[in-house]
């Protein structure tokens, strides 16, 4: 049993060690063009890419698969643990996401420098990846930073949770690295290589946190079965359930994702039924449709431009699922309820189906000026950046009001109107839209949020139990008897 137990804690340090060993060995083959290595390297590539070449719903798989794998996304997770980490209270694991993370954007360019292999050329190219091939930064970025949010959160799943996290956090980072292969941009040792250098350094970072813990007087733990900080599983747990709250079936959420839908259908058939009207029976210049855009182009400046463009930047897709992304990150880190995120997802993703649904039956031409935009791939009704922007912004806002205490949660309501405001002048200003598409915009948006309100409930959580709680104490206080005069204490 002791030699069992000396094993188990001596396999983490001998994967390390081997995994170092591997990258050892692959990079000085390939610095020297070891030539078994290269003809090994080059005829896999041009077998693996010729798996996918030609076939169209397979490369956008591939791709996808790939993108998961980019800086942006990495970073993108990375920072939203941080900041659910940070917001709890668990500083040195934000700070172990943060360091580790970072290691790998720092070895990724130094390593291709000093080995400074070229890219693989294949017979059908399907991507175009840029600086030198060994190791792959998308295979080394996403075995680090998925690893390292895998030995995180791992302390927070329990039985077939913890397998299935396990399960689609290995598939994940497997598949990140052939999807690099199969789109021809890296050899099979490019990625092998990454992930034994990427296997060493979360193992170095992973012994660093290891004496942390020790220097703080708390016991050694096994980080590849325990997780890191086996003590932080109640902050490390996306959400916990309510206190004393009924447990609800699966019909009753059925029932409430059926009303949603249902009222998603009635407010599109409206919104489609007024763009209908407007397009075929608004003589073309209902409520200034043809006069307000044509005052716009003629009264543009140099510095009112400039402006436009940042507030239709700021309603485009991108900024919009930034905000709404921290909005989802910083409520379940601060709420611990699932439902503000459902609701800013159902919210958000209800807009965008309903814009493309009625864009694409109502499709109106854009005004007759000249547009500031180019490539745009819709039709101008209803206005989508209007629509998300009021969508996101008042859904902040409902969320915020329902769930802060003091006076400054009614700022919120500044951003909920204004930005609305000011995104739809910069779209009417640059020539994009009618009065009309921005007025279908703000009904379907005054609208779904009525309804998605009404049937989520997103604040039924905002109410601390402990106040109710508290309240009825003190009311049972006030409500017994004083004991009189002759009563004995």
């Amino acid at each position: 049993m002791n030699l069992e137990l000396r094993w188990h804690r001596l396999a983490p340090l001998i994967t390390v060690t081997v995994a170092a060993l591997v990258f050892t060995i692959l990079l000085i083959a390939v610095r020297l063009q070891w030539a078994p290595l290269e003809s090994a390297d080059h005829g896999a590539a041009a077998d693996i890419n010729s798996l996918i070449a030609g076939n169209a719903t397979l490369v956008s798989a591939v791709k996808a698969v790939t993108w998961l794998g980019s800086n942006g996304v990495l970073w993108t997770v990375i920072t939203a643990a941080t900041v659910i980490l940070a917001i709890r209270g668990q500083w040195r694991l934000a700070a172990y996401l943060l360091v580790t993370g970072a290691g790998a954007l720092i070895l990724d360019p130094i390593l291709k420098s000093l080995v400074g292999r070229l890219r693989p050329v294949v017979a059908h190219p399907i991507a175009h990846g840029t600086g030198n091939s060994f190791p792959s930064g998308h295979s080394l970025g996403s075995i680090v930073c998925y690893g390292a949010i895998l030995l995180v959160f791992l302390p927070a799943a329990r039985g077939r949770w913890r397998t299935a996290f396990i399960t689609v956090i290995v598939a994940l980072i497997a598949l990140i690295g052939i999807s690099r292969i199969l789109l021809g941009v890296h050899y099979l040792s490019d990625v092998l290589g990454a992930w034994a250098v990427g296997i060493t350094w979360l193992g170095l970072t992973t012994l660093a946190f290891e004496l942390t813990r020790s220097a703080a007087g708390q016991p050694v733990t096994d980080p590849v079965t325990e997780g890191l900080e086996p003590e932080a599983r109640a902050d490390l747990k996306p959400a916990r359930p309510e206190p004393g709250a009924p447990r609800r079936s699966g019909r009753y959420y059925g029932r409430i994702a059926a009303a949603v839908v249902v009222a998603w259908v009635l407010i599109l058939g409206i919104i489609v039924g007024i763009g209908e009207l407007i397009t075929k029976d608004g003589n073309g210049n209902m409520l200034g449709d043809r006069t307000i855009p044509h005052w716009f182009a003629a009264h543009r400046t140099v510095g009112l431009t400039h402006w436009s463009l940042i507030f239709t930047t700021l309603g485009a897709t991108q900024a919009i699922l930034i905000v709404a992304l921290a909005t989802c990150v910083t409520f379940l880190a601060v709420t611990r309820h699932w439902r503000p995120v459902i609701f800013v997802a159902t919210v958000m993703f209800g807009e965008l189906g309903a814009f493309l649904a009625a864009a694409a039956v109502v499709k109106r031409p854009r005004p007759d000026v000249t547009q500031l935009d180019q490539h745009l791939p819709t039709s101008a009704y209803p206005s989508g950046h209007e629509a998300a922007t009021c969508c996101l912004y008042a859904a902040i806002a409902i969320l915020v009001i329902g769930h802060a205490r003091g006076w400054w949660r009614w700022l919120f309501l500044v951003p909920a109107i204004a930005m609305p405001v000011l995104v739809a002048l910069s779209r009417m200003y640059r020539g994009e839209h009618h009065p009309t598409d921005i007025l279908g915009s703000l009904l379907f948006s005054a609208l779904w949020l009525t309804a998605t309100s009404l049937l989520i409930k997103p604040n039924a959580d905002g109410q601390p139990r402990q106040d109710t709680t508290a309240g009825d104490q003190q009311q049972l206080t006030r409500r017994e008897p004083s004991p009189s005069p002759g009563a004995v204490s």
